[in-house]
């Protein structure tokens, strides 16, 4: 093959479109009538209803497993965020399926209708007591095999939805206006925190003072509302074609590299030049060599070099997540020991969640309105605008919370053990406050830095690591939990015991979070700057 069809055959693979888009009735899609704001804006409605179901419940599992199903608090702890991090691993799964096989409109139809089947089987547990166990007894292997294939299809359709629905909305808007995917994520995030604002206030309500079956009935008729308005959509949505699995045109490369790593010709050679001209130099130079392979496209080489570009950023955001698994689990605890009446109102503790999330809900707009001022500008305001910059700022925000964490959590102890007071509830504030604004930093610019910077093919399997990144943070939390008092009974008791904080070590456990979260900040200095610069 002559230098020149070399030339033309990567021109054309750059001009090549990947993403076409086709109408409902598996026509192209026609760009006047079908995508455009209106048809994301279905995504950043449903999004809000969504996560009203998955966060109420997320918020109340604690509770629930403790009181109705009688599991002891780390127990039920740790069951809780081994849900949420199958929820958001499970992301994963969701993404291959909508990059590979079917579109995403039919991949979130799919996983809500699982997570629904998932609630109804909750809903009939929390309805009959002869699914639940007696007084003080565990839950025999019948009551907890309903509960946990209730609890893990919900997971299953968690999963699906929110690897789908995000890259959905994204996908009816034109790529090549970046403002727009931003001002979409910003405004999407602005819907996921409205639907945690309903679920930390009027479902929390619901729960304490209707109780847990009017909760997934509720949850029932929002999730069914959800589905209804994403259906509604389908005529004025562009549906993305599946183009066959990503995973293995990576595995392909992988193993044409590794074959023709010892074997170099002029004709390769040349190839391989042309094509690095276009990917980001410092990335895995070695794959080129894939390209020796008459098979392997210059376009298959870029996208898994990109994709795998991503994997260090991902995994630099894992860590801050475990911080946030706190959020349901031991300030969930801690709070319930604290003195939450005020006159005569009895503040929830989940309800403390209300504090952050009207400050991110405030301050999503302000942003938008701040960055279409400055975000055309070059200026190291615009620069701090950027995704990674938002991560990072997250990032040093999470360390912060274990620390505040980790004082409140001594203070509360001390009293309560020494003078038998219990300390405000509204201490909490701190640790749920930074972690909020570290929240809507991190994820809003994970979601919009993952989706942005992917290969087209990959775009829901690539924004689902902004999801996996909070389930490897869960899972990480469950076992962090484990070592920790693994390691402190041998010296003296568990940091973390069975049914009352008081008897253990939580500051300690905080004071852990916060020194591994700077370590990471530190680690995720290091490759952004190489991403940015390299």
């Amino acid at each position: 093959m002559r230098s020149t069809e070399i030339e033309r055959e990567v021109i054309n693979e750059i001009l090549f479109e990947n993403g076409e888009y086709d109408n409902y009735r598996g026509r192209i899609a026609d760009s006047s009538k079908h995508g455009g704001v209106r048809a994301a804006s279905f995504a950043c409605a449903v999004e809000v209803l969504e996560n009203v179901v998955f966060l109420s419940n997320a918020i109340n599992f604690v509770a629930y497993f403790i009181k109705s199903m009688h599991y002891p608090a780390a127990e039920a702890a740790n069951m809780v965020t081994n849900f949420m991090g199958t929820s958001f691993l499970l992301t994963i799964v969701g993404g291959f399926i909508s990059d590979s096989f079917f579109t995403r409109f039919r991949t979130f139809i799919f996983s809500c209708t699982v997570e629904l089947m998932g609630l109804i089987l909750l809903a009939v547990q929390a309805q009959y007591s002869e699914l639940q166990p007696a007084m003080n007894k565990r839950p025999s292997e019948y009551q907890a095999a309903v509960l946990y294939v209730g609890l893990y299809a919900m997971a299953a359709g968690i999963g699906g939805i929110k690897a789908a629905l995000p890259a959905h909305g994204a996908d009816q808007l034109d790529r090549r206006n970046q403002r727009l995917i931003s001002a979409f994520f910003n405004w999407y995030f602005f819907s996921l925190c409205t639907g945690g604002l309903i679920a930390c206030t009027f479902m929390v309500w619901i729960q304490e003072n209707k109780g847990w079956k009017m909760n997934f009935n509720i949850s029932i008729g929002i999730l069914s509302l959800a589905l209804c308005i994403f259906a509604a959509g389908f005529p004025i949505y562009r549906y993305k074609r599946p183009g066959g699995s990503p995973i293995a045109r990576m595995c392909k490369v992988f193993v044409a590299a590794i074959r023709s790593r010892n074997s170099l010709t002029p004709e390769t050679e040349t190839r391989m030049q042309i094509s690095s001209a276009r990917t980001i130099r410092w990335k895995f130079r070695f794959l080129n060599k894939a390209l020796m392979d008459e098979k392997i496209t210059a376009t298959e080489v870029q996208e898994t070099k990109t994709f795998l570009g991503l994997l260090p950023i991902f995994a630099s955001t894992i860590m801050m997540n475990c911080c946030l698994a706190q959020l349901q689990t031991f300030t969930v605890e801690q709070g319930i020991m604290m003195g939450r009446t005020m006159k005569n109102f009895t503040i929830p503790t989940q309800s403390l969640t209300v504090f952050p999330l009207i400050i991110m809900l405030a301050s999503i707009p302000l942003y938008e309105r701040f960055a279409r001022i400055v975000g055309t500008k070059q200026s190291w305001i615009s620069n701090w605008l950027r995704p990674l910059k938002r991560i990072g700022v997250g990032l040093a925000l999470a360390s912060a919370s274990m620390a505040a964490a980790a004082v409140v959590e001594a203070k509360r102890r001390e009293e309560e053990v020494s003078k038998g007071a219990a300390i405000s509830v509204f201490w909490l504030a701190w640790q749920y406050l930074l972690l909020g604004v570290a929240d809507v930093l991190a994820l809003g610019g994970m979601l919009e830095f993952f989706y942005s910077g992917a290969p087209d093919s990959m775009r829901s399997i690539s924004t689902a690591l902004s999801w996996c990144s909070t389930a490897m943070g869960y899972f990480i939390s469950s076992v962090l939990v484990t070592i920790a008092n693994s390691i402190s009974e041998k010296f003296r008791k568990k940091w973390l015991p069975g049914h009352d904080l008081n008897h253990g070590r939580l500051d300690l456990f905080y004071t852990l979070l916060c020194a591994l979260n700077f370590l990471n900040l530190l680690n995720y200095i290091f490759w952004a700057k190489r991403y940015q610069v390299e």
